[in-house]
């Protein structure tokens, strides 16, 4: 799978998860069943909710640009409001709301957000300086969460043992914080930040899959042993960083990483799989041998 697949695999339809086996359901209450009674959206409930009188983009005309109609959106499924001047995705709880888009807003923080069947959430091309406020007991069903083109310094903040996908792209982290919470997490970019070293992996995300680290500024080659706590990584991208200008810098990430299918754009073949063997047990049995003889110093 190409990296514009995996950029743009959110998976968002998944079916909808079942009671616990078990579970009692409660009836609900009559004021909870008329709350929840769908009304129709007609145009006299919108004339009734639309406020806030501005002028349009070109100057010579006015328009409504707010619409009160909260009673009417609480079977809403999916929810984009891409492109408008909204500060705070923050929005009354929707029980139903399983795919969300706020992008390219001027949003900065990711407080407010309690959908418990949201499955899909995007927030790219906003202001977030810090992750914060997202609550794994409330947010259970989240299994994707875009959030490129904003201005994180951290992954710190995310606490979602559920998610699978998380697009960090285009910000300017460079600290990995708080990832050993994402233990079910398949897929993770983090393309053109200011990440230096590969710090803050953890042995507990053992679903990771696919990390994408192109444009960022990893030195050393060594640093990609470090991704050895990941047991089930296949495909790494690494391109673009001063690190992938070193000789024999896709030898040496099959040597560290031997169970990686591919790096970059290209999988690797069998000779090349044969020769990182043979270098991975050379550089065994030259440590064996260095181990041996400084122990044989030591009783002496």
């Amino acid at each position: 799978m190409s990296n514009e697949e995996f950029e743009d695999d959110y998976n968002a339809n998944e079916p909808e998860k079942e009671g616990e086996e078990g579970e009692e359901e409660k009836e609900p209450t009559e004021e909870e069943e008329e709350s929840l009674t769908p009304r129709l959206l007609t145009e006299e409930i919108m004339k009734e909710g639309l406020s806030l009188l501005c002028k349009t983009g070109n100057g010579l005309a006015h328009a409504y640009v707010k619409l009160e109609a909260k009673e009417n959106l609480i079977h809403l499924l999916w929810l984009k409001v891409d492109g408008n001047r909204l500060t705070s995705p923050c929005l009354p709880e929707l029980p139903y709301l399983q795919i969300a888009s706020f992008a390219h807003n001027r949003i900065k923080d990711t407080e407010g957000i309690t959908h418990p069947r949201l499955g899909s959430l995007s927030l790219k091309g906003n202001e977030i300086q810090v992750i914060s406020g997202l609550d794994p007991g409330k947010l259970t069903d989240l299994h994707t969460l875009e959030l490129r083109g904003n201005r994180l310094e951290t992954t710190a903040g995310l606490h979602l043992p559920k998610l699978k996908n998380l697009y960090l792209a285009q910000n300017s982290i460079t600290r990995l914080e708080g990832l050993e919470d994402l233990v079910q997490l398949t897929t993770l970019h983090l393309r053109d930040n200011r990440i230096e070293t590969l710090d803050g992996f953890s042995k507990r995300m053992k679903c990771l899959q696919y990390l994408n680290l192109r444009g960022n500024v990893v030195l050393n080659l060594q640093e990609m042993a470090k991704l050895q706590v990941l047991p089930m990584l296949r495909a790494l991208v690494l391109m673009d960083n001063p690190c992938f200008d070193e000789g024999g810098y896709r030898m040496e990430a099959l040597v560290l990483l031997p169970r990686l299918e591919r790096l970059d754009k290209d999988f690797y073949e069998e000779d090349e799989r044969t020769e990182a063997d043979d270098i991975r047990r050379r550089r065994q049995d030259e440590e064996q041998e260095m181990e041996e003889s400084v122990l044989g110093e030591m009783t002496e």
